[in-house]
């Protein structure tokens, strides 16, 4: 039995600093990187990619709406065409920069919004499978289990990667509680890890409404701008490893 943990990262803009990069790439095992549409600039995205190389971290792209202010979480109202070109732009630009540095790409997350959008709307969903297949089929394309993002990738000859959220809560159809809802970010580490070490052996979590949900779980995120988040990496990857599952990258063989 194996996962991979995923962290969205390169999130800093210009003079501020989000999440704990550094830190995280000691325990994650492949990193979703910003392309600048939400967050990141284009010095941000060269010093993540270098890093994650650094410490043998899988790189992949994580587009975003166009809207730095909302962090990419504010719903968009795009057409199909718009939602591919701002895909396509973003995974090229991720691509463009790692490859300068000698790393493939090796997946594709979308993020806050259009991750969530992409859900339940197959219209948009199978835009942003046909923008990561325009630009390289071998990409893995990440989304929720069950999702239509993961149908739309798997129609267009993707390989896709379910995933789970250990610090989530989790809605009794198998989508995120909304972050407006209270108790939708679980702080607790000890709770978080026993959630982690569940989802990937059992293939289930407990709901925000105490049913029990089934899942498939490939990959799991933490999310680097939580605080504290490069610590509980670290004790989600030790809870994972003390329950014999390897962590390993994704892609890796």
């Amino acid at each position: 039995m194996r996962i991979d943990i995923n962290s969205d990262m390169g999130e800093s803009f210009g003079a501020y600093t989000i999440g704990h990069d550094a830190g995280l790439m000691k325990s994650i095992t492949s990193a979703n990187v910003a392309a600048g549409f939400h967050a990141g600039d284009p010095s941000v995205l060269r010093e993540t990619i270098r890093l994650a190389k650094a410490h043998g971290v899988a790189v992949g792209a994580h587009p975003g709406f166009a809207d730095l202010v909302g962090f990419g979480r504010r719903e968009m109202n795009v057409t199909p065409k718009e939602a591919e070109d701002l895909v396509l732009y973003q995974v090229a630009a991720v691509a463009g920069v790692a490859a300068s540095d000698g790393v493939k790409l090796q997946h594709v997350k979308p993020h806050g919004a259009l991750f969530n959008m992409a859900v339940r709307n197959a219209e948009l969903a199978s835009a942003i499978a046909r923008a990561v297949a325009a630009f390289d089929k071998t990409l893995i394309l990440f989304g929720l289990p069950g999702s239509e993002i993961l149908n739309a990738g798997r129609a267009v000859g993707l390989r896709v990667a379910a995933e789970v959220f250990a610090d989530r809560a989790y809605e009794p159809d198998g989508s995120l509680a909304s972050r407006r809802k209270p108790g939708s970010v679980i702080h607790d580490a000890t709770a978080v890890v026993a959630r982690a070490v569940r989802m990937v052996k059992d293939r289930t979590v407990v709901a925000i409404d105490g049913s029990i949900v089934k899942l498939e779980a490939d990959t799991i995120c933490v999310h680097g701008d939580t605080p504290g988040s490069d610590d509980l990496a670290a004790k989600i990857r030790a809870g994972l490893e003390a329950a014999g599952v390897i962590v390993k990258a994704i892609g890796a063989a």
